[in-house]
């Protein structure tokens, strides 16, 4: 079985160990790398903000917490879920490096994406006071 979609065919002019070949299905963990240390310490500061937030409104009236606890609950289910997908995406980018390049950097640039919107739809979600 082959390990790399470039194993197929050895007189292959695109693979990596002919001498007028790309390297780029060799190269492909790079993109995971980099979404690794990207993605990480975002994911990381997106958890943090999300559980801080509630301490904007320590000092809020009633009305204003009411509504505030009110709307922390879905936005922090949605910010769990989406943190947790992006890890998802992440260890699929690893997974795909070997078998599907292509698919491996879609899912390389998807994982710090998915951080971002998850955040983006965090802060939508709330209902600050």
């Amino acid at each position: 079985m082959p390990d790399n979609i470039t194993d197929d065919n050895p007189d292959n002019p695109d693979s990596p160990d002919s001498s007028g070949g790309s390297d780029g299905p060799r190269h492909t963990w790079v993109a995971s790398l980099i979404s690794t240390v990207v993605t990480l310490p975002l994911a990381f500061f997106a958890l943090v903000y999300s559980m801080l937030s509630p301490m904007a409104c320590d000092s809020c009236s009633d009305a204003d917490a009411d509504r505030f606890d009110a709307s922390f609950g879905p936005a922090w289910t949605v910010s769990c879920c989406g943190l947790l997908l992006s890890l998802v995406i992440l260890v699929a980018s690893w997974v795909c490096t070997r078998r599907r390049p292509p698919a491996a950097i879609g899912f390389a640039v998807a994982a710090p994406a998915t951080v971002f919107f998850t955040w983006v739809a965090f802060m939508t979600l709330i209902n600050w006071p």
